[in-house]
């Protein structure tokens, strides 16, 4: 993970986080340019209410903006006076809404997966609730992993949020935030390309032959 500092964690063979909430700073959490990219969704159903800015989609629907990808049973998308969309999706039980999205300038991908999802286009956020978890993918190999109640990707501050305890119950050992960072491989120390300064010595200082 990168060298931002995290909260107290508690290391074991595996690292553990008995928290109600962490916050994690991850740089570049997502591409850029996914924010300007349009989005293209395809379902076997969609109604459209223009009174009330609501589109529904529904039957194994595929939402994509760039390298973002959401899948659900079933995606609503609301839209204000000044244009700003909201898309909220939701699976169909024990199955749960998929979300993946590369991160800028890596060859990484965060993917996860909750009962219901939120992306906020314009604030360039999203937000899994319930059974919510999240992986971090290095070289396609899983290499951290989050899981909480509610975790939310703000892109645009590039935070991620991780809350384990549901709004209004009392703490409890299963809504507690649970997470495993493996540390990041250096790359090798690259060899100096300068070549090392040769002494030698100079004529005029060589000692001279006695008469």
């Amino acid at each position: 993970m990168p060298s931002k500092p995290f909260p107290p964690l508690r290391l074991a063979a595996q690292l553990l986080l008995a928290l109600s909430a962490c916050l994690l700073a991850l740089p570049s959490l997502a591409e850029k340019a996914d924010r300007d990219k349009p989005m293209q969704i395809e379902a076997d159903s969609m109604r459209h209410d223009e009174a009330k800015l609501l589109t529904q989609f529904s039957g194994q629907v595929v939402a994509t903006k760039g390298t973002l990808v959401l899948r659900a049973a079933r995606m609503d998308v609301q839209q204000d006076a000044q244009g700003r969309q909201v898309a909220k999706l939701w699976a169909t039980p024990p199955a749960r809404v998929f979300f993946r999205q590369k991160r800028e300038g890596l060859d990484e991908y965060t993917e996860g997966e909750a009962e219901s999802v939120t992306y906020d286009s314009q604030a360039d956020m999203v937000t899994l609730s319930q059974r919510a978890e999240v992986r971090i993918l290095r070289a396609r190999q899983v290499a951290d992993q989050l899981q909480g109640h509610t975790i939310v990707f703000n892109n645009t501050t590039e935070v991620m949020t991780v809350d384990g305890q549901t709004p209004g119950t009392s703490p409890a050992r299963d809504q507690r935030v649970r997470a495993i960072l493996t540390p990041r491989t250096k790359p090798p120390a690259t060899p100096d390309a300068t070549p090392a300064t040769t002494l030698r010595s100079s004529p005029q200082l060589a000692p001279q032959a006695k008469p």
